[in-house]
């Protein structure tokens, strides 16, 4: 093997630049909006109608860029480098985008959502492919916590800065996304794909997993109804907490605790839970977080809504990971086609949320509105999919 020259980043180095990628892309291109919105909506500065149509968008440019992330395919550093620039712009353009120019936060929306698909999608294959150059493979997961110390920074400085402008902190928040933006292409300009490309993980390729054919429709659903069941709390918790408290000081901790209990997961999944079938890891988080939709219905209290972002937060990017590591075990021959389907069916999961809360609007069912209507439907796909999922894993041979 040849010697590794000393120039080349070394692994640690790549997991911390993947995690600035993912905290920007991430915590700021697709989340900022969610604690942001009910400040925007104690300034004047949107409407509730518009605030679910801009989520929307958010979640319409994710699945068109995660459909189009294979034109980096060649150079995914590139897909990372635009992605990352574009974060930052859309982010503090969102200056202009108001109740009154309801178009030009819709775009502004829509476009940051395809440019943090693009970062998720190209920062994950270049840190794992230089982290398999330099046999550090299990740092990978590590990764990750970036998307949760993302959000609950976003939550921390929106709170903090609470008695402010939304649209100040629109700028504060641009702001902190160019400067990582800035770590992150220095780190990307520095030599790091000098080395052999690594061997084929040879158990990885000798593991046999279940046939493919078998339970591949219950898989895209139990994503897609993930997709559904995560994105009602993801977008509205703050919005929620605000109905009940009017100090922003006090509604705006529910969205740094939901990040905090997201990274956290991670590392303790990765630590804890590997040995475990994913199908099983993806099941147990998924009837947590179903708890965790739960909640708000059963009484109408900050302690609910802040248990509901502690036990939300703490499984959605657990279900993430296991999902997709399960997809890799089923097809591990040539997982994209799965890997497309699941994709597809969590952003249109996650685009049904919003809309239904749209459809639903002002009106009051039984008592409730459209959140708690959203919040219900969410509960049950949530417990039936992780039901189904537990009961369907077969048990280790012995």
């Amino acid at each position: 093997m040849p010697a590794r020259p000393s120039h080349l980043l070394s692994p640690w180095t790549i997991v911390i630049t993947g995690l600035v990628s993912l905290a920007i892309a991430m915590g700021i291109g697709r989340f900022a909006f969610t604690p942001l919105m009910p400040l925007m909506l104690r300034d004047g500065t949107l409407d509730a109608v518009t605030g679910t149509e801009w989520a929307g968008a958010n979640y319409i440019g994710y699945l068109v860029g995660a459909l189009t992330a294979s034109i980096f395919g060649r150079s995914p550093q590139n897909g990372i480098r635009v992605g990352l620039i574009g974060v930052a712009l859309t982010t503090g353009c969102m200056v202009w985008g108001t109740a009154s120019l309801p178009w030009i936060g819709a775009v502004l929306r829509g476009s940051a959502g395809v440019f943090s698909a693009w970062v998720l999608v190209c920062t994950s294959g270049w840190c794992l492919s230089e982290l398999a150059r330099r046999e550090s493979t299990s740092l990978g997961g590590w990764m990750y916590t970036g998307v949760g110390l993302g959000i609950a920074l976003t939550g921390v400085l929106t709170w903090l800065g609470g008695k402010q402008s939304a649209l100040l902190l629109w700028m504060e928040l641009g702001v902190l996304a160019a400067a990582g933006t800035a770590y992150v292409l220095r780190s990307l300009a520095a030599p790091s794909a000098t080395l052999a490309p690594p061997a084929a993980n040879t158990s990885a390729h000798r593991a046999k997993g279940p046939h493919p054919g078998k339970g591949y429709g219950g898989l895209v659903f139990c994503y897609s109804a993930f997709g559904f069941g995560y994105i009602i709390p993801a977008t509205y918790l703050p919005t929620m907490a605000r109905q009940l408290v009017s100090d922003p000081l006090i509604f705006g901790l529910t969205w740094p605790i939901f990040g905090a209990a997201a990274g956290l997961s991670v590392a303790f999944a990765s630590r804890w839970l590997s040995a475990w079938p994913r199908r099983r890891v993806w099941a147990a988080a998924q009837a947590v977080m179903a708890l965790g939709t739960l909640l708000p219905l059963c009484q109408q209290s900050l302690w609910m809504l802040t248990a509901s972002a502690v036990l939300v937060g703490g499984t959605f990017m657990v279900a993430t990971m296991a999902g997709l590591q399960l997809a890799r075990e089923r097809m591990p021959s040539n997982p994209t086609p799965l890997l497309a389907r699941m994709t597809a069916g969590f952003a249109a999961g996650q685009i049904a949320g919003p809309l239904l809360v749209r459809w639903i609007g002002t009106t009051q069912w039984a008592g409730w509105d459209a959140l708690h209507w959203a919040n219900a439907a969410a509960t049950v796909l949530l417990a039936a999919t992780a039901f189904w999922l537990w009961h369907s894993c077969a048990p280790p041979h012995r």
